[in-house]
């Protein structure tokens, strides 16, 4: 009864996150700014993270079944 919920906030969460990091690799490799108004560097970084935190946060869920 548990596991319906835990699959889909896992879903949510890595493809969230992994969609995150794609497109922040993308933006970067074409020199295109990943966020307007921030410095790229933070930019990179604080999506580079959140991508991260997200798609781990999938996997702990996932994790739980």
């Amino acid at each position: 009864m548990e596991s319906g919920p835990a699959i889909f906030a896992g879903a949510a969460f890595t493809l969230f996150g992994g969609a995150l990091l794609l497109w922040t690799t993308v933006r970067t490799l074409h020199r295109e700014p990943v966020a307007y108004g921030v410095a790229p560097r933070t930019a990179l970084a604080a999506t580079s993270l959140f991508g991260t935190a997200f798609v781990v946060l999938g996997l702990w869920c996932f994790g739980r079944l």
